[in-house]
């Protein structure tokens, strides 16, 4: 009985026990931190680079764009490129897994004018052109080789800028 007594009163092990129970907890917030943070690391660059799409998108010419809804296969091209590489050609992606082209939308909405309520590099038209640049794409885990499960994930963005001509 003695020596239950002394056992119960020690205190040498309290640490280690601690450590034992604390640290399951701390490694799976570290690893969602590290993981939350670098998605939404993905989510800036994907907006990032639709917006700069788009940006690049409205500068072409109208001839580009006609209403209601058709846009030019180089138009198309050209701001694909740009929205992936930065670059109106070919070039080096800016996440290192989305090269894919058709993961990124490039449509067109016509405003109606008939009414010229718009005026400078619209006036007299009948309708003002806008473009739609998105992307979607699956999202790629930095610990899916610890086995984390990202499938179903998907990175999404998508900004519109009416057409303002070259």
């Amino acid at each position: 009985m003695m020596a239950l007594r002394t056992l119960a009163r020690a205190r040498g092990g309290t640490a280690a026990v601690e450590m034992a129970l604390v640290t399951p907890i701390m490694l799976a917030l570290m690893f969602g931190a590290f993981e939350l943070g670098n998605y939404f690391y993905n989510n800036h660059i994907a907006v990032k680079a639709v917006r700069d799409g788009a940006r690049y998108a409205s500068r072409r010419g109208f001839a580009d764009y006609t209403c209601p809804s058709t846009v030019s296969s180089s138009a198309i091209t050209a701001t694909r490129n740009v929205t992936l590489t930065g670059k109106a050609a070919a070039g080096t992606p800016r996440l290192p897994y989305w090269n894919d082209p058709a993961t990124v939308t490039v449509s067109l909405t016509c405003a109606d004018n008939s009414s010229h309520t718009y005026s400078g590099v619209y006036y007299g038209k009948a309708s003002v052109p806008v473009v739609h640049v998105s992307a979607a794409f699956p999202y790629r885990s930095l610990l899916s080789s610890l086995g984390f499960d990202t499938d179903g994930l998907v990175v999404r963005a998508q900004s519109e800028v009416p057409v303002m001509g070259a």
